[in-house]
């Protein structure tokens, strides 16, 4: 880490957050410590003036953060995903942080596409339109290809931008390495973790070549979802720095009153949104973090189309089953069983009381079911129950927060158009579905033949493991723990069993 550069960089940013008063926000938000905000108020007051001044209609750490520049605007989306560290107030407002930055020439544009794909942009595309958006790390034009006269959204990277963006993460490594040394009370908040986790982000979206395998991805498997749909990526036009993918003609979903006007049905719009992006985290694991009004147009037949893949979620198929299953028996008012998944999940340690877990969920599902349907929120119930899983003793897990935080904006999407919309009428087919497919007979069968195909990849291996397992548990050797002789009589289990479902086939043959 490059020290001076390090130092500078933060008295700036410091100097910023006093002077727009995002000091005291952010100081707040993480419950610093007294002698942490003595020390860091002590040193950026008097140099306060060498902050940047920043919109003053904003709240204080959007205003702080936006007047910082690119990498700090991408930061604060990101913790935006993290209440479990900022708290749910500075979540909230950090999640309307919005991007819009100046754009580069359209001839830099141009310019970048040509280095990318090794030949002239003039000769790909017949028209190349100025920025139609301009984001903190890359901007988007819309462009017609010379060959199909196919209309086509062609996204750049801005020049120099990943330097710019090693700079400032190098500074924020340092920020939270000193944060750690000054304040040993913040570690529970892991802030070197955090840092961590936005460089992998930033990461992902700073080579175009990774949101275009999530597009393709995302695309592949929403393929068959009615009334859905995500741009075709163009692969021999994509690269690292140069993302081409069809054009995405449509009414922006920030636009209610064009929506209005179109003569579509918006309440069904709304149910559509809703139970897409819970058909996609339960049915698929692979979900649009990043759902807002901003990424969502209404094609002129009336299908939804997203873009902007950025920020993708992922649930393993253990997790989703869980989840839903806890989802599922709040629908059903069933405290007893939702705490039981708990349990059985592992989430909350096993020397927790079942029934005094069962009481503290009753305390958070009934207020919310008594509330008039429009103030129904599934996004408010995750937020509750995780504030009472936390204090029966269940770990952060990064991927449910992310679901939350993308749950809460799906729902603001969806009451834009339905005011009146019952989260939980709507949300009820979708969470059955998944519940008969995923934990019915169908669903055994299915993990089955999963296993099995796994065990045929090991099936030459078998022999020889049961042998080794086998001397091992008659070696005078000291006494193996209890662990190992477990997975020794497994490993010989599982070949007596493949051995005699062969033998079987063998003679019924």
């Amino acid at each position: 880490m490059r020290g001076p550069h390090n130092i500078i960089r933060l008295i700036r940013t410091g100097a910023t957050m006093e002077r727009t008063g995002a000091m005291k926000v952010i100081m707040d938000a993480v419950e610093a410590p007294r002698l942490l905000r003595i020390v860091v108020r002590s040193l950026v007051w008097p140099v306060k003036w060498l902050g940047y001044k920043g919109d003053p209609s904003m709240p204080p750490a959007t205003r702080a953060l936006t007047a910082l520049g690119p990498a700090y605007i991408k930061f604060g989306q990101v913790l935006s995903t993290r209440p479990d560290v900022v708290g749910d107030t500075l979540a909230r407002q950090l999640m309307v942080l919005q991007d819009k930055l100046p754009p580069f020439s359209t001839a830099e544009a141009m310019a970048e596409v040509t280095r990318e794909l090794g030949t002239a942009a003039e000769g790909v595309f017949s028209e190349f339109s100025d920025a139609v958006a301009a984001a903190s790390i890359a901007q988007v034009h819309k462009a017609t290809l010379a060959d199909t006269a196919e209309a086509v959204a062609v996204k750049v990277l801005r020049p120099g931008i990943e330097r710019a963006f090693r700079k400032d993460i190098d500074a924020f490594y340092f920020a939270a390495r000193m944060i750690e040394i000054l304040s040993p009370a913040s570690r529970r908040l892991r802030p070197m973790d955090v840092i961590e986790h936005f460089a992998g982000v930033v990461h992902g979206e700073l080579d175009l070549r990774l949101e275009s395998a999530s597009a393709s991805e995302f695309a592949e498997t929403t393929r068959d979802d009615a009334g859905f749909r995500v741009p075709e990526i163009k692969w021999h036009l994509s690269g690292r720095r140069v993302m081409t993918l069809g054009w995405a003609e449509g009414i922006g979903f920030g636009d209610v009153d064009a929506l209005r006007a179109s003569g579509h049905n918006l309440e069904e719009i709304a149910a559509r949104v809703l139970q897409l992006f819970l058909s996609h985290a339960l049915r698929d694991g692979l979900f649009h973090a990043d759902m807002h009004q901003g990424n969502l147009k209404l094609g002129v037949d009336g299908d939804i189309i997203a873009f902007d893949f950025g920020i993708m979620g992922r649930i393993d198929a253990y997790t989703r089953r869980v989840y839903a299953e806890i989802l599922y028996g709040f629908i059903q008012r069933d405290y007893r069983r939702v705490a039981e998944v708990h349990f059985e999940a592992g989430y909350v340690p096993a020397d927790r009381d079942v029934e005094e877990f069962a009481s503290a969920l009753r305390a958070v599902g009934e207020p919310i079911f008594g509330m008039d349907a429009s103030r129904i929120s599934m996004g408010r119930l995750l937020s509750y129950l995780f504030e009472v899983t936390e204090r029966f003793g269940m770990e952060t897990r990064t991927e449910l927060i992310l679901l939350q935080r993308t749950m809460v904006v799906v729902e603001g999407v969806a009451r834009s158009l339905d005011p009146r919309m019952n989260i939980w009428q709507v949300a009820k087919p979708v969470v059955e579905s998944y519940i008969k497919d995923s934990i019915g007979p169908k669903a055994i069968m299915k993990d089955l033949a999963l296993t099995a195909r796994v065990l045929a990849r090991f099936g030459p291996k078998l022999p020889a493991l049961a042998e080794a397992a086998l001397i091992r548990q008659s070696s005078p050797e000291p006494e193996p723990s209890k662990r190992s002789r477990l997975g020794d009589l497994l490993i010989a289990g599982v070949a007596a069993a493949v051995g005699a479902g062969a033998m079987a086939v063998f003679l019924r043959s």
